[in-house]
């Protein structure tokens, strides 16, 4: 009992509760009380089981060896532990994910800076209701029609429309 109770891991329900969606917290729920459930059952019992009176047995039982060969069977009996061969891949998959959000976190910090300069940009220049259509042109060159490459009105290529 005792390697089971070491083998439980605290669950933080408060950080589980903030990831679960609204429209699962039914669920969430249902789960916390199961969860509640079978942990008090298992700490209510005891580290080890009760030992069993064999000479009582040895007395009580006609057929004599029987007692002898169930105390052996049953001092022998293991019970075998599952082998834990999923942590493993689980980390390795965190481990994966945590690189995965370090190079988005690089990229996004440099995606920021461009952001800011194009912001400084933007705060620098003078307010649109005093522009001209040079200085908006100036400002903005993508937008400047080529009248003498495209003399028709779009002023631009039919395909870049």
């Amino acid at each position: 009992m005792a390697g089971r109770r070491a083998a439980l891991k605290a669950i933080d329900w408060v950080a589980f509760a903030e990831r679960v969606p609204p429209n699962q917290k039914p669920m969430f729920n249902a789960l916390k009380t199961r969860s509640d459930t079978l942990s008090s059952k298992l700490a209510s019992l005891p580290e080890s089981p009760p030992a069993i009176d064999w000479g009582f047995y040895k007395t009580a039982i006609a057929r004599p060896g029987l007692v002898d060969e169930f105390e052996k069977k049953y001092k022998a009996f293991q019970v075998p532990e599952p082998v834990d061969n999923e942590s493993v891949k689980i980390e390795a998959q965190e481990q994966e994910a945590n690189k995965s959000a370090a190079a988005y976190i690089q990229a996004s910090k440099a995606r920021i800076a461009e952001y800011e300069k194009e912001l400084q940009k933007l705060k620098g220049m003078i307010p649109f209701e005093q522009m001209t259509f040079d200085d908006y042109n100036e400002a903005f060159p993508e937008t400047k029609l080529d009248k003498e490459k495209y003399p028709y009105w779009p002023h631009k290529p039919i395909a870049d429309l």
